[in-house]
């Protein structure tokens, strides 16, 4: 390993540590408590509502109280994704099968039902009294066929004139459900006041690592100003979020499925509430949403929402509005988009012809190392010209030995009269940086592997376990992870085979070549298989690349061209970055001799 190459590593590890502490989904600052301005739910358990006898609850509700008592019914929308089941008490969805997936013990993964899920819509009427929905009979009408879409609307009609329609929609495709809710003839009754929609949601686990499902369950939502911000709570406490600004949507984000609510319009404000039970492993995490919804919404056409129950796919969240698909963890700034137009439609092209996600896997490694190749070839011609370069280095450090400022000077001066720029073989390794750190925010959350098994690994989306252990080893776990295993190894053996060709590697520099793989083991151990396997594929491939690139640099060669810029640029003065460097030197030189001069006076 050359220096400029260790340098780049060095440069890479860092980079990552900051990446991972600053732009790793945070805890925010628990906010001041303020005055809840709408109602919202205040009891600890999913569902708040307690046991009342409907006759007894009808008394409550004033004008209300004649829709109160009934018999509930359950209707069911169904196409080739979701199966939903909704009842007429509350017109309500109780709740929602995704048919195509499993959860990790291959059971029915149900994303939403009234266990673990509870919404509902209430208001205030002018009389001061509140009304849930939920406490409401509603009449079923018979589904229509609206353009291939399945309609069931939900009617209660608590006086002549007066009806609340609550109309779901369901396309033939798609994880969505259109929801209109409109208030006819309750002008008199409701007036301006806001209506509430309260939604708890107690996350099952649906995933086999359930630290990997916390860690990546967010509590995502967009403004109506498109400012898109997420709570990932804190455990044992829990913590909270005022919304002043009008809300475009929320979402219940787990690892690989989401539920949200879109407003066409927009919610007025809202409360937003996170926590969990770390010691609960049936438990992911609970998210509370309180929504404003402005009465005219209801009043006026019907106010319009949609429901997305549904998994984390690119493919699908793009076609959703608001930015939506920002509710899938691409990671920041740059590498989002090195995900968004180079990793995923290359996934997804060979998606179409390969079944084997394995395989997939090793030819997007050969695609992108095929892509890096110009700065892979660039990284290794810098070194070949460091190495013919060495002697006189090494002859320049001995002539000056003692002296690090005029070492440094006279190496300086080489670089510009032979025409080598001593940071060309960094920039090679910088320049790969986005691809690195993009593909650790997309197998991680990458919904196209899980569940698919690989050689010895039966969910390349989670850790391969090739071994338990009888105990947990700080920062690694309770488990062998094989492909980690195989990475680090590759990542120690082409480590030492370019330290046995580069003998300027020594001292603490040549320690930490070897100490990075070994950091990585414990890093990756717990990380998707997918994430493991294909840095292991990606050092196979770059030994051989470099294996291959060696037979094309002939240092010979190198060595006659460094010897003619020498002479051609003998009386050159240097320009650039290194003239401006060899002046920085020169100052610092000059600056340590008035510096020694004074001491000895």
């Amino acid at each position: 390993m050359e220096k400029n190459q260790a340098v780049g590593l060095v440069i890479i590890s860092v980079l990552l540590i900051v990446y991972m502490t600053f732009f790793a989904p945070k805890e925010p600052p628990k906010p001041v408590q303020e005055k809840q301005t709408i109602t919202s739910i205040t009891s600890s358990s999913v569902n708040p509502q307690v046991t009342i006898p409907d006759s007894v609850r009808a008394k409550t509700l004033g004008e209300f109280g004649s829709v109160a008592q009934g018999t509930a019914q359950e209707s069911v929308l169904e196409n080739q994704n979701l199966r939903i089941t909704l009842n007429s008490k509350g017109g309500k969805v109780e709740e929602v099968l995704l048919k195509n997936y499993k959860t990790w013990d291959k059971k029915p993964l149900i994303l939403f039902d009234k266990v673990s899920s509870y919404a509902d819509i209430s208001f205030q009427t002018n009389t001061g009294q509140v009304v849930r929905l939920s406490d409401l009979y509603f009449r079923a009408l018979p589904v229509a066929n609206q353009n291939g879409a399945q309609v069931l609307t939900f009617r209660a009609e608590p006086a002549p004139g007066q009806a609340i329609d609550q109309t779901y929609s369901l396309s033939p495709d798609g994880f969505t459900l259109d929801y209109k809710i409109n208030f006819k003839g309750l002008n008199q009754v409701i007036g301006d006041k806001l209506l509430t929609f309260n939604w708890n949601d107690r996350l099952k686990k649906t995933e086999f690592d359930l630290k990997q499902n916390r860690d990546h369950s967010r509590l995502n939502f967009m403004t109506a100003e498109e400012d898109f911000d997420y709570m990932v709570g804190k455990a044992n406490e829990s913590e909270t979020k005022k919304l002043d600004a009008p809300v475009k949507w929320v979402s219940n984000k787990q690892n690989f499925f989401s539920a949200a609510i879109i407003a066409k319009n927009s919610f007025a404000s809202g409360d937003l509430k996170v926590s969990f039970n770390e010691a609960d492993t049936t438990e992911v995490k609970t998210f509370a949403t309180t929504l404003a919804i402005p009465a005219k919404d209801v009043l006026g056409n019907g106010g319009e929402f949609t429901f997305f129950f549904g998994p984390n796919d690119y493919t699908v969240l793009k076609k959703l509005p608001y930015d939506f698909e920002r509710n899938l963890e691409l990671g920041w700034g740059i590498f989002a988009y090195v995900n968004k137009f180079l990793i995923i439609p290359v996934f997804h092209f060979l998606e179409r012809f390969i079944s084997s996600y394995g395989i997939i896997i090793v030819l997007l490694v050969l695609f992108i190392k095929t892509l890096l190749l110009p700065l892979t070839y660039k990284s290794y011609l810098s070194m070949a010209k460091m190495r013919v370069l060495k002697p006189e280095i090494d002859a320049i450090k001995e002539k000056h030995e003692g002296d690090m400022q005029k070492t440094q000077s006279e190496t300086m001066k080489l670089y510009s009269e032979v025409g080598v720029n001593p940071m060309s073989g960094c920039i090679p390794v910088l320049l790969s940086i986005p691809v690195l750190f993009a593909l650790f925010n997309f197998f991680p959350n990458s919904i196209e592997l899980r569940q698919e098994p690989f050689l010895w690994a039966h969910d390349l989306s989670t850790y391969d376990v090739f071994a338990r252990l009888p105990f947990t080893i700080p920062f690694y776990g309770n488990h062998v992870s094989m492909f980690t295993l195989l990475m680090t190894a590759s990542t120690i053996l082409y480590t030492w085979s370019n330290n046995q060709v580069n003998t300027s590697i020594q001292g603490p520099m040549k320690f930490y070549s070897y100490l990075m793989p070994l950091i990585f083991l414990f890093v990756v151990n717990s990380l998707p298989a997918g994430l493991s396997f294909y840095y292991f594929v990606s050092n196979i491939i770059t030994f051989g690349q470099q294996e291959l690139i060696k037979r094309f640099v002939n240092e010979d060669k190198i060595r006659e061209k460094l010897i003619a810029n020498k002479e051609k640029n003998k009386n050159k003065q240097p320009g650039g970055f290194q003239k401006r460097l060899q002046e920085a030197m020169k100052a610092a030189a000059e600056r340590e001799a008035q510096q020694k001069k004074g001491s000895k006076k």
